[in-house]
C-alpha cells in the first residue's frame, strides 16, 4: 500500500500483554510519518499503558460493561475523528465495533484462517494467509503489508516523569544494593496461575539461600490478592507486598526490579519491553506463541510442549494441568542463569537510592 494514511485508528480489545505488543505497531507507524495521527481503541484497564505514550496522540476506552450506552459513547468518539485507515488487531468479534464506527475507507484485518467469530468479514483489506506465529510477529505483519519498515522493533515504554518520583520513594525501603525479585502471584485466568506454595518456596530460597529481596506484585483483583497471600502464609521470608494499584505501578515496579517471575501474563510483556529479564512460567499456555518476545527463551519454563518434540507457535490450545508440572527446582534453576548470562544486580536501575525498608503488609 502506498497511501499516506494521516489518520490511523488501531483497535486492540484484549488485554495488557497484547496492548504491549502492539506498541510496536504504533511507534513504526510514528516514525514513519510523524505527523500521522493515532488514535487507539481499548479496554479500560490496559488503556492506562497507553497513557503519553509518545507514538498515540489519542485513546479512546470502550466501556463494553455499558451495554448499549458504551457502544453509543464509542460510536460518537470514533466517527467525528475522520480516519482513513483502520487497524483490526484483533481476531475476536468484540473489535467490530470500533472498526466498524471509525468509518475508514480502509479496514485492514486478519485473514480468514486466523480471525474467529467471522471478524474477517468486517475488514475490506486483509493480512496474507499464514499460519498462526508469536503474538508479536502477526503485529507486525500489518506494517509490511504497509509498505513501512518494522525494524527496529521499540515499545518507548517508560514511567513518566511524576511516576520516577514515585517510584525512587517506593524503592528507599531496600535498605543496600541486593537484587529485587518482582514475582507476579496470579494471571487473568486461573488455569495460567502456578502453585502459591511452590512459588513460597522459592521465595524463601531466594531471600535466605540467595540473598535477593522479593517483592510480590499484580493487581487489586480477589483471586490474585488470595493467591498473594496463600504464598505469605507459606513462606518464611517477609516479601514486599505491592499489589492492587495499578497498570501504571505496576509497570515501574518492574523496571526497577532486576528480574520478574511470572506466569502467561501482561507484566511478563511490560518486563521483555523495559528489557527486565523474566522468567516466563508455561505450561497452559504456549511460550513460542505469547512469551516474551525474542528474548530471555533460555529463562522461561515451557513445560507446555512434549518433551522432545519441536516448538510450534502456531499451536493455540490450551493445556489444562499442566503448570502443576514447574517445580521450585526449575524456577531457581532459571534463577542460576540469570546470574550466569544476565548479571542479575549488575544492570543500572532505577529509584534505587535507598536509606530503609518499610515492612510488607498483606
Amino acid at each position: 500500500m502506498t497511501d499516506r494514511f494521516d489518520r490511523v485508528c488501531i483497535v486492540l480489545l484484549t488485554g495488557l500483554g497484547d496492548v504491549v505488543l502492539g506498541l510496536p505497531v504504533a511507534v513504526a507507524l510514528k516514525r514513519d510519518r510523524p505527523e500521522r495521527r493515532i488514535t487507539w481503541v481499548a479496554e479500560p484497564m490496559p488503556a492506562r499503558v497507553l497513557e503519553g505514550h509518545p507514538a498515540v496522540d489519542d485513546v479512546v476506552v470502550f466501556h463494553k460493561e455499558a451495554g448499549i450506552a458504551g457502544v453509543q459513547r464509542l460510536w460518537r468518539e470514533l466517527r467525528r475523528r475522520h480516519f482513513d485507515l483502520a487497524l483490526n488487531l484483533n481476531i475476536y468479534i468484540k473489535s467490530v465495533f470500533p472498526l466498524v464506527f471509525s468509518g475508514a475507507p480502509v479496514r485492514l484485518g486478519f485473514d480468514r484462517g486466523r480471525s474467529r467469530d467471522a471478524t474477517w468479514l468486517f475488514a475490506n483489506r486483509h493480512l496474507p494467509r499464514r499460519p498462526r506465529a508469536h503474538t508479536e510477529d502477526m503485529f507486525l505483519e500489518f506494517l509490511e503489508l504497509l509498505g513501512i519498515a518494522r525494524e527496529p522493533v521499540d515499545w518507548q515504554l517508560a514511567p513518566t516523569d511524576a511516576e520516577r518520583a514515585e517510584q525512587a520513594r517506593f524503592f528507599t525501603r531496600f535498605d543496600d544494593d541486593r537484587p529485587v525479585v518482582a514475582i507476579v502471584a496470579a494471571s487473568a485466568h486461573q488455569p495460567k496461575d502456578w502453585l502459591p506454595e511452590r512459588c513460597a518456596e522459592v521465595v524463601d530460597a531466594l531471600e535466605h539461600d540467595f540473598g535477593f529481596h522479593t517483592m510480590l506484585v499484580g493487581g487489586p483483583g480477589a483471586r490474585e490478592q488470595a493467591l498473594a497471600r496463600t504464598i505469605v502464609e507459606h513462606a518464611r521470608a517477609r516479601p514486599v507486598w505491592a499489589l492492587g494499584d495499578g497498570v501504571r505501578r505496576l509497570l515501574w515496579l518492574i523496571e526497577g526490579s532486576d528480574l520478574l517471575i511470572a506466569p502467561d501474563t501482561g507484566p511478563v510483556h511490560i518486563a521483555r519491553a523495559m528489557e527486565v529479564p523474566v522468567i516466563g512460567l508455561y505450561g497452559h499456555t504456549n511460550p513460542w506463541r505469547v512469551g516474551p518476545w525474542r528474548a530471555f527463551q533460555d529463562l522461561w519454563i515451557d513445560r507446555y510442549t512434549e518433551p522432545g518434540a519441536a516448538p510450534d507457535p502456531s499451536a493455540f490450545d490450551s493445556k489444562p494441568d499442566r503448570m502443576q508440572r514447574i517445580t521450585a527446582r526449575d524456577v531457581l534453576e532459571r534463577v542460576e542463569r540469570d546470574i550466569e548470562r544476565y548479571g542479575i544486580g549488575a544492570r543500572p536501575r532505577r529509584g534505587r537510592n535507598v536509606v530503609g525498608r518499610e515492612e510488607p503488609t498483606p
